[in-house]
């Protein structure tokens, strides 16, 4: 009775430890689950950082390239708010945009001074005010003037206040331009208003080539103090994206390094490579192209510093390997045969015909002869040591 209580108890036990063992590796499952799920997530924000910081030195290249001085190397404002000191660039341009055009108004205050001069001048009374239209019986003049214009529409715009008022010495000088070729054009050649328009035209022609050196100073030094902006948000910019570069340079290793405890662990609750395995992943290894062939060597490389893959003679010793670095083979070898298969199918059918010696094939085979002997020299050694 006693022996098969022990026995019930025993089962119960092994039942329930068992259950455990099944829960417990449920739960790693999960957990490392969520870790792939993490680094997924975590791999895709990178990238998307990595893809920005390429488009910026890209885009930065390609500018210098072409020398454009007046090109913005970011045109979106919402990017420029992330560099930093952004809102002492913005403060700095409204100070020096205010700055500007106090020194426009001055270059138009003077620029009155010929405005006086014609508006003055015995012949200028006509284009004092705007066309009576409908005074004189101008019918057609809308049909042949786009844009009517006169001094006291000029002389009003110069002194409004509310925002319409002109920026530019440039634009009053296109409208008093205009005021004398709409007269030109609206009236005979032989008429007196068109002979003292033209002759007044001339006479300011004159007046403003006199003006315009300061005029070309005034916009030579606003470009001047624009570039130097633009080349004060650049360096910023510069300065942010390596600064991005550097922080991204550390998440990336730590991502890898994360990565790389995640594949230990995962290998760590794998099967061990058998010897089966080992030696079908030997057999694959002869199998592979030469472009294949050297990624999976770099593949023992990369865990083992002095496994040269470059050699000219090779030692791979697939006992020695670690099972880290088996699994990845033996993943890699499926991968790459089962693409090869397909390959060379597709490769088969379009050369059948063709009977030449292909120097590639000469190659491909030297390189599997090498893999052969290198493995085959491997066993011997093994094989001697027993």
């Amino acid at each position: 009775m006693e022996e098969e209580l022990m026995i019930g108890i025993d089962v119960d036990g092994i039942e329930k430890m068992e259950e455990n063992n099944a829960a417990a590796a449920v739960d790693d499952d999960d957990d490392i689950g969520h870790q792939v799920d993490d680094l997924f997530t975590k791999v895709e924000k990178l990238e998307q950082r990595v893809n920005e910081i390429e488009q910026f030195y890209l885009t930065s290249s390609k500018m210098q390239s072409s020398n454009s001085q007046k090109s913005s190397f970011v045109k979106d404002k919402e990017k420029l708010k992330h560099i930093p000191g952004y809102k002492k660039h913005q403060q700095e341009a409204a100070r020096r945009e205010a700055i500007a055009a106090k020194r426009m108004q001055d270059i138009m205050r003077q620029f009155g001074s010929i405005l006086r001069q014609i508006t003055q001048h015995k012949w200028a009374w006509p284009f004092m005010q705007p066309v009576d239209v409908e005074g004189l019986g101008l019918r057609d003049y809308y049909e042949v003037i786009d844009r009517p214009m006169d001094f006291s529409t000029i002389k009003n715009q110069m002194e409004a206040k509310d925002g319409t008022e002109y920026k530019h010495v440039r634009d009053i000088c296109s409208d008093v331009r205009l005021v004398f070729q709409n007269a030109m054009k609206y009236n005979d050649d032989k008429s007196d208003v068109h002979a003292m328009a033209k002759t007044l035209l001339e006479k300011f022609e004159e007046k403003w080539l006199q003006f315009l050196p300061r005029v070309t100073e005034e916009e030579k030094r606003r470009e001047e103090e624009e570039a130097e902006a633009q080349l004060s948000i650049q360096r910023s910019q510069e300065a942010a994206h390596a600064k991005m570069a550097r922080d991204l340079s550390n998440e990336l290793y730590e991502t890898d390094m994360q990565l790389e405890k995640l594949r230990e662990t995962v290998v760590q609750k794998c099967r061990k490579i058998s010897t089966e395995d080992k030696r079908n992943i030997g057999i694959a290894l002869t199998r592979l192209c030469p472009e294949d062939l050297s990624k999976a060597l770099d593949i023992v490389a990369r865990h083992n510093p002095s496994f040269q893959s470059t050699a000219a003679e090779i030692d791979l010793d697939i006992d020695a390997q670690s099972e880290l670095t088996l699994w990845r083979l033996k993943c890699f070898v499926k991968d790459a045969i089962q693409g090869q298969v397909k390959n060379d199918a597709t490769f088969e059918v379009g050369n059948k015909a063709d009977s030449h010696v292909n120097p590639i094939e000469t190659i491909v085979s030297k390189r599997k002869m090498q893999i052969c002997n290198a493995l085959a020299k491997t066993a011997k050694k093994r094989n001697q040591k027993r």
